[in-house]
């Protein structure tokens, strides 16, 4: 016979629920949201990353596509020989469970041989990302470079030698041998899921990825002294107003001082427009590019003395 258990009451909800709550329901945290997206979702976030999050270091960013791909997923290119110059290689794992040595070795593998061959030149830099990141194993081999080294060796020929082509076995041998042992493992390293939110996060688009408000805008400053070309031509249009208000032509603003109700009145246009480009530009660094025109802000002109 069932058992049955009296629960306790739900506990009461302390808050009001926002119109944003019950139309989506609870907002789901950035790392929880990282394991929603498919392979080619993924491979797009670590390709955003790479291109808009390292301080602008890469002349280009480039996603590999097809299967023979060479180890290469997400390359970023810090100078113009690309493959063959310095570049940073993100390996993209989207897995269900964290990446484990099984996972990673054959990766290595790769970047080992076809760099050996001349494919390309040996990366800078190599990421493993995944969104539930390294197993405390795998971690632990990426920070020792030598056990990882030690490692590799040790598993080749099980778990190694035959996932790097899909036409031969590659034996760790001869030149090849001698080349893995005086490659520096160091370059190897894993990104943790906190880390490329964080990275993920200095992007425009990642709030077109996970969602969420954009952070609160800095206080604009005080528009120049001088007319700056950025805002001539609203400028323009205000002398052009004024003009018709007065029935006199305006074409400076040493002619407004004649007036003192209009000059205030200017005074406070200039104000309003740099207003509305701190926003404009805010927003703009903030988004996906293409959300915000490049135009300025419209902006209304209001003669009413």
């Amino acid at each position: 016979m069932t058992a049955f258990v009296t629960l306790p009451k739900p506990t009461p909800i302390e808050t009001t629920p926002t119109a944003q709550q019950f139309f989506a329901g609870p907002a789901i945290e950035p790392i929880s949201r990282l394991i929603l997206f498919d392979p080619d979702q993924w491979e797009r976030l670590i390709e955003e990353l790479a291109d808009c999050s390292f301080g602008g270091q890469y002349e280009k960013v480039l996603r590999a596509s097809g299967s023979n791909d060479r180890g290469i997923d997400v390359a970023g290119f810090a100078d113009a020989k690309q493959l063959e110059g310095i570049w940073d290689n993100y390996q993209c794992k989207h897995y269900c469970s964290t990446l484990s040595p099984a996972d990673a070795l054959p990766e290595i593998g790769k970047i080992l041989w076809h760099s050996f061959n001349g494919a390309y030149s040996a990366p800078r830099a190599y990421y493993f990302v995944a969104p539930r990141g390294a197993s405390t194993t795998l971690s632990q081999l990426l920070a020792h470079a030598s056990n990882l080294k030690s490692h590799l060796i040790a598993k080749w020929d099980k778990q190694v030698s035959n996932k790097i082509t899909s036409t031969q076995k590659i034996e760790l041998d001869g030149k090849f041998a001698e080349y893995v042992d005086e490659f520096d493992f160091s370059i190897f390293d894993a990104l943790t899921p906190k880390q490329i939110v964080d990275l993920h996060r200095l992007t425009p688009y990642f709030h077109s990825r996970f969602g969420g408000q954009l952070p609160p805008r800095p206080l604009p400053g005080n528009p120049p002294n001088s007319i700056a070309p950025d805002e001539s031509k609203y400028v323009s249009r205000l002398f052009e107003a004024y003009s018709d208000h007065k029935k006199v032509q305006v074409a400076s603003v040493e002619s407004l001082k004649n007036w003192v109700p209009i000059t205030q009145h200017f005074k406070r246009q200039r104000e309003s427009f740099y207003h509305a480009e701190s926003l404009r530009v805010f927003v703009r660094d903030k988004v996906e590019p293409g959300t915000v025109p490049r135009q300025h802000l419209c902006h209304q002109i209001d003669v009413v003395i």
